[in-house]
């Protein structure tokens, strides 16, 4: 797969493009494009209980709730790889100073994968107030969609994406081969990155591997090593021996190798029930 120097890099584009619609449910847009039919854009519940703590507190709570609960939560307590968004949640908005959160944080939550807690009562409070800030955040922001709610992605028929993709993946990926437990590892927003832009998972390994690049300059000089950088302006390789070498794109000529260029020649050719329905497919994968 090639491209020469001067072409503007159409990946991120694309995506953004195709992530925006596959987002908004089949029924937003007959609601006047507002997205009221997605769960991600309606209004977070209120707190019953306005609460203010102390500036001191909220910072202390945000450096403990990034090293016990960021990873599940997000660091900013909108959700990450496994656990909700706290500032949706009902719990959370009707907790009075701990009340309701500092029991779940102690006894924890197994059945939904939440270990419990041992935390000093300065440290708890900490992170409660912290929550509530975030919560009180959440609640005076303006403007429509926050997040992407996992309900947002569950439209698309399993069978069909099979289909899809027996035609249009299969030679490069097979669901007993590198895909096998595929939907065990990524759930939500988080697959589906994975499937339109392999890349956002990091490059390194299998096919993320890093992109190979080969530059012939003016005076016929071919130099080739691993692509380190490249836009409208530059593009730049790491050579063999290591070094970092960068020429003006328009001086040279570019010819880039990438595994993944398959997949961003794919986003122009999904349809949105297609991008559903492979989704919708690769849940299964487990």
């Amino acid at each position: 797969m090639t491209s020469q120097a001067g072409t503007r890099p159409t990946c991120v584009c694309l995506f953004g493009v195709w992530l925006l619609a596959m987002c908004a449910t089949p029924g937003a847009a007959a609601q006047g494009g507002r997205g009221q039919a997605s769960p991600a854009a309606q209004r977070p519940p209120q707190s019953t209980t306005s609460q203010q703590y102390p500036r001191e507190q909220i910072d202390s709570g945000r450096v403990r709730f990034a090293s016990q609960c960021g990873f599940c939560h997000g660091r900013d307590a909108a959700g990450g790889e496994s656990g909700p968004d706290l500032t949706r949640s009902a719990l959370v908005a009707a907790d009075v100073r701990g009340d309701r959160i500092g029991p779940v944080v102690r006894s924890g939550r197994t059945d939904k994968g939440m270990p419990a807690f041992t935390l000093s009562d300065t440290d708890l409070t900490a992170i409660v107030a912290f929550v509530h800030d975030q919560k009180a955040q959440a609640d005076a922001a303006t403007g429509g969609r926050r997040a992407v709610d996992i309900a947002d992605l569950q439209t698309g028929d399993a069978a069909a994406g099979k289909r899809y993709f027996d035609g249009a993946c299969a030679k490069c990926h097979s669901a007993s081969g590198d895909l096998a437990g595929l939907a065990g590892r990524l759930q939500g927003l988080a697959l589906l990155q994975r499937m339109l832009n392999p890349a956002s998972g990091g490059r390194g390994t299998g096919l993320r591997g890093v992109p190979t690049v080969t530059v012939t300059t003016s005076a016929g000089q071919v130099v080739s090593g691993k692509l380190a950088y490249r836009d409208e302006f530059t593009i730049a390789l790491t050579d063999a021996a290591g070094w970092y070498r960068s020429w003006p794109a328009a001086q040279v000529k570019v010819t880039v190798d990438d595994p993944l260029q398959a997949h961003v020649d794919q986003l122009a050719k999904y349809t949105d029930a297609d991008m559903h329905n492979v989704f919708a497919y690769l849940q299964t994968m487990k």
